[in-house]
């Protein structure tokens, strides 16, 4: 089969709206609903997101990570961990777990375990993107707490689409990376109703350049991603190489180099990390 052909197919019907969500994003629309409504309260919310179980459980979890919980004291219930984590990381880990469910739209065991990787990938980013935000471009935490749990979900939507294209990733994904990526990508990201900002730094990481000094919320989100120890297996795909840890990026911070801030914070990474896998 034609790649290329394949690609601009999946492109133009997550254009036309023709795209299937999980169950899960009704529960994303409904927290976003009330998120938006500025009379929302901390016990209304708790309620809706207590409706659904998984939500319920990754709310509490990531309200009990280092990442949120640095004095150690653990939470049991939703309210606590809604009043912990504040609005917008609610509405963050609300759409991660529709991403996380596009893993289950994947026909194939092959291309389930792909999402997987993907997913794991895309945690990793999450978390750094956050500590990166916080320590080094001085950007807001939590947005680029988003950016990191959103910035594939163009990927995920092209493996559950790939049972239908036989052969896709039989080759090299060159032309994903080139354009299909950022086609499919604006396009599943915008039915997810994504911040204009949001949009904006994904732009940035699929354009590839990073700007010396690190900066902006864009930079932050590519800064994590090259970092991420584990790789996209769509970067793989399209023969981009290793990007991991290893990468040869370091940079002064005041006085302290990027290496030794990552460094310091291996806990948090870590932590926020594994809440966001389990």
């Amino acid at each position: 089969m034609n790649i290329q052909d394949a690609l601009e197919k999946i492109a133009a019907e997550a254009a036309q709206g023709e795209m299937i969500f999980p169950t899960g994003t009704q529960v994303t629309l409904r927290v976003q609903q009330a998120l938006d409504d500025p009379d929302c309260s901390v016990e209304q919310l708790s309620k809706l997101i207590s409706a659904e179980p998984i939500l319920s459980a990754r709310v509490v979890s990531v309200a009990n990570s280092v990442a949120y919980n640095p004095s150690g004291r653990a939470i049991s219930d939703v309210r606590n961990a809604v009043s912990r984590l504040g609005f917008s990381t609610v509405r963050t880990l609300a759409t991660a777990m529709v991403v996380r469910q596009m893993q289950g739209m994947a026909s194939l065991p092959e291309h389930r375990a792909m999402a997987a990787r993907l997913w794991e990938h895309t945690a990793h980013v999450a978390a750094l993107a956050r500590i990166i935000a916080r320590r080094v471009t001085r950007q807001d935490p939590e947005a680029a707490f988003f950016a990191g749990v959103v910035h594939e979900v163009g990927g995920f939507y092209l493996i559950s689409r790939a049972s239908a294209f036989p052969g896709l990733f039989d080759g090299e994904l060159e032309p994903w990376h080139e354009e299909g990526e950022a086609q499919v990508g604006r396009s599943v990201l915008r039915a997810l109703d994504v911040p204009a900002n949001i949009l904006e730094a994904i732009e940035v990481l699929w354009s590839g350049y990073l700007a010396m000094p690190a900066q902006s919320l864009g930079d932050t989100l590519l800064l994590a991603d090259q970092l991420a120890p584990v790789e996209s297996p769509l970067s793989n795909l399209a023969g981009m190489g290793q990007k991991g840890i290893a990468a040869d990026i370091d940079m002064l911070i005041g006085d302290e180099l990027l290496s030794e801030i990552l460094a310091d914070a291996a806990d948090e990474v870590g932590s926020l990390t594994a809440a966001l896998n389990a």
